[in-house]
């Protein structure tokens, strides 16, 4: 295909992968601020591409080739990393009572978004091209085959639509509209506080079904810990205090209702158990980052010389260098010399030290992430375990120097807002170039894609945070925010030194011990640290999963109609969500408090069987995939 041009730049491609990046970049936001991951769009996006050209050629326009849907992809998949890296810092600044500005937030995820970018494109021949055998990257490659099978994409797309429309109907009528509870649950008979309990949320069901149900039993397998042991322990031991137990300083263990006990002692627990997790992640993967940071390293080696001797084609081509160069030393400079850009608002040395650190461990980290996706996946990257160890290497530098107030830690969690975006970016753009390398791509306008899709999806996903933050708060039940809770407790306990530290290293122990045994430990420690009314809906999505492959004997498809489905349900709701927040934030909170219209047992009726029908959703879809499969054969 390299050798024949074909259309790949155009208005529709552009404005496509906009609007599509701008829908999933929110949606995305709000995911992540729920239940601590997001996931990946490129799949999606394709097959809305598809589905648009394609209704455009039917109204008379001229119908699109695959490289305009490939360049539509990869401006709309550059909104899911911008998400990942702001929801996994941003909040902590809200639970420090601080609130920064659009204009700080939008910036912050900008340059992550160029950083990732441009430290990733020298390094885009030799991962994806040179090294085509050995990293696979799962994403970039099952894109390319929707791509190709154009066909089985435009028809399924409308799978997309239907979840869409169902997700955005079950959160009005739950969230806007007060109609049914959400949420359905009753005490277990013997154990004191002990709670079960399970979310009306499609989009939780669908988050299930693409992670599936390994994925899904381990984390609603950490929120069982917390539900039916922590809680009912904590509340046993604490039944014959008369003080209050610290850190509660106002009422006695026994005066407090399981959420209560939830948010003073197993909250602490759960942020050291994802703290915990998130290292031991990184720990793993060492060995793996190391051979990726020496492979890039021997690679660039013997290749600098020759690449300057050969004539490059248009499917080698990357990004002017100038450019490259140019945007990696704009970003550094106006992260030291730009007032205020930091939250924290510190003098220029303070901020010449974060850029600093900015550029060392973002370079690094960008070089370990392209190169570890390649083996395992977007969603299997430790993004949030690399900002970990960024904000405890800038901690450490900032106490030297005898910075620790509050404007100090800010800063440092914006280093670490940088630097994930930045790892996230890189991430998602590998997996692009590889769909690009497979269907004949230009990189160079791929690359330009992606910046032009980043400098439009940071200001989407800046204000959907800022705006969910004003309506709601983080850190509570409807929004908890457990990376950013996370990334909090990580700085404090280097700067601040206030933390239970009992609860903390209790919870590090629970990650250990699963580690021991096994377990992934950060998947396990984001199910103890959220409720387990959120974790119930994503063990039910995995387990529809794990009946559907059963039922194809085995064979697993990451584009089958399920995870259109699934995708549109969790975009769905996703909007649906900010139009609740937005009501929430012009009305005040008595908005989000007004009583249940259906409650009692028949509410509770009818949000069983809206569960139901969001499986049956999934169920549905998956089988035509099937059907399809036979009718080919």
């Amino acid at each position: 295909m390299s050798g024949r041009e074909i259309k790949e730049v155009s208005l529709k491609a552009i404005l496509g992968g906009l609007a599509f990046g701008a829908l999933f970049g929110a949606a995305n936001a709000y995911l992540g601020l729920r239940v601590g991951l997001t996931v990946s769009t490129s799949i999606p996006i394709a097959v809305l591409s598809v589905a648009l050209f394609r209704s455009l050629s039917a109204l008379g326009g001229k119908p699109g080739t695959i490289l305009e849907a490939n360049l539509s992809q990869t401006i709309g998949s550059a909104s899911s990393s911008l998400a990942a890296g702001t929801i996994f810092t941003i909040p902590a600044l809200f639970l420090w009572g601080l609130r920064p500005s659009l204009l700080q937030v939008g910036t912050l995820a900008l340059l992550g978004g160029i950083l990732g970018i441009c430290a990733m494109v020298p390094l885009r021949r030799l991962l994806i091209v040179e090294s085509h055998d050995e990293l696979p990257y799962p994403e970039g490659t099952a894109c390319a085959e929707v791509l190709k099978a154009s066909d089985r994409g435009a028809s399924a797309s409308r799978w997309i639509f239907i979840g869409l429309a169902f997700g955005i109907a079950i959160k009005l009528l739950i969230g806007a509209l007060k109609i049914l509870p959400s949420e359905i649950g009753f005490d277990v008979p013997g154990m004191d506080k002990a709670h079960l309990a399970l979310e009306v949320a499609p989009a939780l069901l669908g988050v299930g079904y693409i992670l599936g149900y390994r994925g899904g039993s381990i984390m609603v397998s950490g929120s069982l810990l917390s539900a039916v042991v922590l809680i009912p322990l904590i509340s046993h031991i604490g039944a014959g205090l008369q003080t209050p137990l610290f850190p509660e300083a106002e009422r006695t263990v026994a005066e407090m209702s399981a959420g209560q006990i939830w948010s003073r002692y197993v909250r602490y627990i759960g942020a050291g158990a994802v703290a915990a997790g998130g290292i031991l992640s990184v720990l793993r993967t060492l060995p793996t980052m190391y051979a990726s940071l020496a492979a890039i390293v021997r690679g660039v080696r013997e290749r600098a010389g020759e690449l300057a001797a050969r004539t490059v084609e248009r499917t080698d081509r990357d990004m002017s260098g100038s450019i490259v160069i140019g945007g990696f030393a704009v970003v550094i400079l106006i992260l030291a010399l730009v007032p205020g850009l930091f939250v924290g608002d510190m003098n220029l040395g303070a901020r010449s030290v974060a850029a600093v650190g900015v550029a060392v461990f973002g370079m690094l980290f960008v070089a370990v992430s392209s190169r570890i996706v390649g083996l395992i996946g977007v969603s299997s990257n430790p993004t949030s375990g690399m900002a970990i160890v960024a904000l405890l290497g800038t901690s450490a530098i900032f106490l030297g120097l005898g910075w620790d107030s509050v404007a100090a830690r800010a800063t440092v969690l914006t280093v670490g807002t940088v630097v994930c975006v930045a790892a996230s970016k890189a991430g998602d753009i590998s997996q692009d170039l590889k769909t690009g390398y497979l269907v004949g791509a230009t990189p160079a306008r791929q690359q330009l894609g992606q910046l032009l899709g980043a400098s439009v999806s940071a200001w989407v996903v800046a204000l959907t945070v800022l705006g969910l933050g004003m309506a709601y708060g983080f850190g509570g039940k409807e929004l908890p925010a457990p990376q950013a809770t996370l990334m909090r407790t990580v700085i404090e306990g280097v700067l601040a030194r206030s933390l239970p530290w009992e609860y903390v290293l209790s919870g590090a122990a629970f990650s250990l011990t699963g580690a021991l045994a096994g377990l992934p430990a950060l998947p396990f420690a984001v199910g103890i640290y959220l409720p387990l009314a959120t974790m119930s809906p994503i063990y039910f999505g995995g387990l529809l999963r794990r009946m559907v492959d059963a039922r194809r004997g085995g064979v697993k498809s990451e584009t089958d109609p399920g995870v259109l489905c699934a995708s549109g349900l969790i975009a769905g709701e996703g909007l649906a969500g900010l139009g609740v927040a937005g009501l929430a934030y012009s009305q005040g909170r008595t908005f989000l408090e007004r009583p249940i219209l259906i409650g009692g047992g028949s509410g509770e009726l009818i949000a069983i069987a809206i569960v139901l029908a969001a499986l049956g959703l999934l169920w549905l879809s998956a089988c035509e995939s099937k059907s399809a499969d036979a009718n080919r054969a």
